[in-house]
This record gives structure tokens, sequence and C-alpha cells, in this order.
């Protein structure tokens, strides 16, 4: 059994051919989806998360409303990038969000992707202390967040207070007892991942990581996932960890579908850099019959030591084409490979 949900990077434009024309599209059309995959059956709904850019940014209110029409799946992001969040003010609105949704919440947090802008997050009042980096920060930012989840009181409370205090020190509120352990680091290295490990964060991988073998990409990734669970053991957390995977995969079960994409394309690996001095390694998209598709996932070693599979999807081509994508995965595709 694998757990099976959708992730929407939430682009929108103004073209003719877009069924996201605005912001308002996209988040009504978000909210819309994940009610749709949940009557079909999958287990999640996911949302990348990117600033000044014509795509989903700030997620608690989106997730909150997510949670607030459904009642069963899991609500996620993939990722929020941390170099952005004040890491207090993401204790109260995630707290918040996970209660609406009845403790549902799957944070996918992070360092983050290459940005729209230079430096965006020193808009929103972040600078690296001197000597450390962008990633520096990101870290101690989930380290602080990650500590204040627990539910610890730590602010002296005012010895006249306006409303009754609990005795002690106070935490932040709302507090979600159970959110600490539904926390997920993106990982775009080996590295990354034995640092999750450590504090006893979820594994979530995406479609591309750090090129560090030459192998490839799958290969690749159930090796960081070996070395995320290696890791995990050594440390000695109480509970077992999830990890997430996350491709693009589509069933072609129709004229329609094989008219968007079925004339081939990246069915190989590819090799860029995501910046000047990282090379990465960019994981194939699928895209097939389902019976050429189950052969091919068959031979996905990360996908098979996943617990998750996100299914990217192309959100502009509308909610009820999306959840056609998704009923052909879970109806054709996942029984043959014992995905259900």
């Amino acid at each position: 059994m694998k757990n099976i949900g959708f992730l929407s990077f939430g682009h929108w434009t103004p073209h003719p051919d877009s069924h996201t024309q605005s912001a308002a599209d996209v988040l009504h059309q978000s909210i819309d989806l994940a009610q749709a995959v949940e009557d079909l059956g999958a287990d999640g709904a996911y949302y990348r998360v990117h600033h000044f850019a014509r795509q989903l940014s700030s997620p608690f209110p989106l997730l909150a409303a997510v949670g607030a029409r459904t009642s069963r799946i899991e609500i996620g992001t993939g990722v929020i990038d941390m170099r952005y969040e004040n890491p207090l003010a993401m204790v109260e609105n995630a707290g918040a969000a996970d209660l609406i949704a009845s403790q549902r919440l799957q944070l996918g947090i992070s360092r983050g992707s290459p940005e729209q802008v230079i430096d965006g997050y020193r808009h929103f009042g972040h600078n690296p202390p001197e000597g450390t980096t962008d990633a520096d920060m990101a870290r101690d930012h989930t380290v602080t967040f990650l500590r204040h989840l627990n539910g610890e009181g730590f602010a002296e409370p005012n010895p006249r207070p306006m409303f009754p205090n609990p005795p002690g020190k106070l935490r932040l509120e709302p507090h979600s007892p159970t959110l600490r352990e539904r926390i997920w680091w993106g990982a775009g290295s080996d590295a990354t991942a034995r640092w999750a490990a450590k504090y006893g964060m979820n594994l979530m991988s995406s479609t591309l990581k750090n090129d560090e073998t030459g192998e490839p990409f799958h290969v690749q990734q159930a090796k960081q996932i070996q070395e995320f669970r290696k890791t995990w053991a050594s440390v000695g957390h109480s509970r077992e960890p999830r990890v997430s995977v996350s491709r693009s995969i589509v069933a072609i079960t129709s004229a329609q579908d094989r008219a968007y994409f079925g004339v081939g394309g990246n069915e190989k690996d590819q090799i860029g850099n995501i910046d000047p001095t990282t090379r990465a390694i960019f994981g194939r998209s699928y895209a097939a019959e389902p019976d050429v598709l189950i052969e091919q996932l068959r031979d996905d070693q990360a996908i098979a030591d996943a617990d998750t599979l996100l299914i990217t999807v192309p959100n502009q081509l509308g909610v009820d084409y999306n959840a056609h994508l998704m009923e052909s995965i879970i109806t054709h595709v996942a029984p043959a490979l014992g995905w259900r």
C-alpha cells in the first residue's frame, strides 16, 4: 500500500488556453481539486509555495480552507521556503490550520528553490547573520520552528495580564499536539536528508536532487532514502519515519490525454545547474498507456522505497482534467503495482 496524492504548483496566467486566469482561480480550484481527489479515494492534496511568482504563495489560508472542506485526505506543502518565514508566527498559523483540518496537515519545509527575485527573503525582513548563508538561515528558522511546535512554555507572563494565564511560562497558541511529527524536510542532497533525520523530520524528495554519483535519478534518490533511514535509526527516534517522492506521471487513457502528453518529451533524466555551483539531476517524466506505465514504474527504486507518492499535476488544465489524471493512476496503475 502506498499513499497517493497530487502536488500542484498553482500556476496561473491570463492566457486564453489556461483554466487558471487569476490567483483567485488557482485558490478556488486548489480547494475543488482536493475535494475531487478525496471523493476518488486518493490520499493527499499538496501544494508548492513560491514567492514573487504567479503561483501559490501564502499556504496557511489555503490549507485551512481545504481542511474545512474535506474530511479524510492529508493536506500538505511541498515545500514552504523557510528563508521567508518568521518561525514563531508560523507556529501559530500552522497550529490554527492543523486544528481546522482535524490534525491532517503534512507540512513540507526546506531552504526552498532558486527565487524569482534577488534575495527575496530580504524583502520579508530576513537577513542571514554576517558570515552565514541563506541556507544556514533557513535551517536556523527551522530549528526554532520545530522547538516551539513542541508546545513548551518559554515566555514570561505579564504579572497583570488582560486575561487569566495558566501557571508557568506561556507557549504559543493555538497548539496542535501532534503536528511536530508531521513535519517533512525537502532534501536536495544526501547530507540534508541526514540532517532532516537527526531532527526527526520526515523526508520529502522531489523530482530533482544534487547529482552526487552520476547514476540514474531514481537510483540516487533511493540511496538518499537509505541514508535518511540509516541516520534515523542511529539517532533512535521513537517512531517510524515517512518518506515521499514526487513524479510527473500520466496514464494515457483517452484521446485528450494523447493530445496533451502522447507526443513524447522528458523520457530521460536531465542534467543541469540550479545555481552556478550546484549540478543537479532532474528525474524523467512518465507518460504512456497503463500497461507500459506499470512496467516503467516497476523499475523505479525510489518509488518502491517511499510510502508516499506525490503526482505533479498540470493545474492550468483545470479541476476536471486533473481529477481524471489522478483517477486513471488510482484505477489503472496503482493496483497492478501493489499501491492499492
